[in-house]
């Protein structure tokens, strides 16, 4: 597996450099195939927060993309809680990939269908002082899937709504966490 390691205004020492090699290639055993693996370390500046060490990990294997994000006093300690919550999404995501070869054992995601009412931002203020305005642009190749294979790859990044390429319908979909806990489509007409 390929480890890149980089950090965000703190230094990566030669011995946190090798431990954490070490640690994210052993969490290949988990899954197999996972080809790559992004680590970017930052502190965060608040004074008031003590677990200003924020470890996040990406990788990347099977066609998903698995990331977790974990905050500690100290590097280390950062580095093992993400490493943990990566073992659970992977056993979690492995289940997946084995349960689609037995349906009769694994039931399938239902999804509720959304109100029709745009969402809206509860940060958002009416006015011109109070609109929020475009910080950060992300572009990806998006690939088609089912509406389950988009809420399990929502639920391996910790992400709260996913947009994707309904493979079914061939028309660009959202599925979301609905706070019912439940998942929740949105698909274009």
């Amino acid at each position: 597996m390929e480890v890149s390691i980089r950090g965000r205004n703190i230094e990566v020492t030669d011995s946190l450099r090798t431990a954490v090699e070490d640690k994210v290639t052993r969490l290949s055993r988990f899954l197999d195939g996972m080809e790559r693996a992004d680590v970017q370390f930052s502190e965060e500046k608040n004074p008031r927060i003590t677990a200003r060490e924020i470890c996040e990990v990406t990788m990347h294997g099977h066609g998903h993309i698995v990331r977790a994000k974990a905050a500690a006093t100290d590097t280390m300690a950062a580095v093992d809680r993400v490493v943990d919550k990566l073992e659970h999404r992977m056993e979690k995501l492995k289940g997946k990939l084995i349960g689609r070869s037995h349906p009769r054992r694994h039931g399938s995601v239902d999804f509720a269908a959304g109100n029709g009412a745009p969402a809206t931002d509860p940060d958002e203020v009416d006015g011109d002082q109070g609109r929020g305005r475009i910080v950060k642009t992300k572009q990806f190749d998006i690939k088609p899937m089912t509406p389950e294979e988009a809420a399990l790859q929502m639920e391996l990044l910790g992400h709260e709504f996913f947009f994707f390429t309904n493979a079914e319908t061939g028309r660009a979909a959202v599925v979301y966490r609905r706070n019912d806990n439940n998942i929740g489509l949105i698909d274009a007409s």
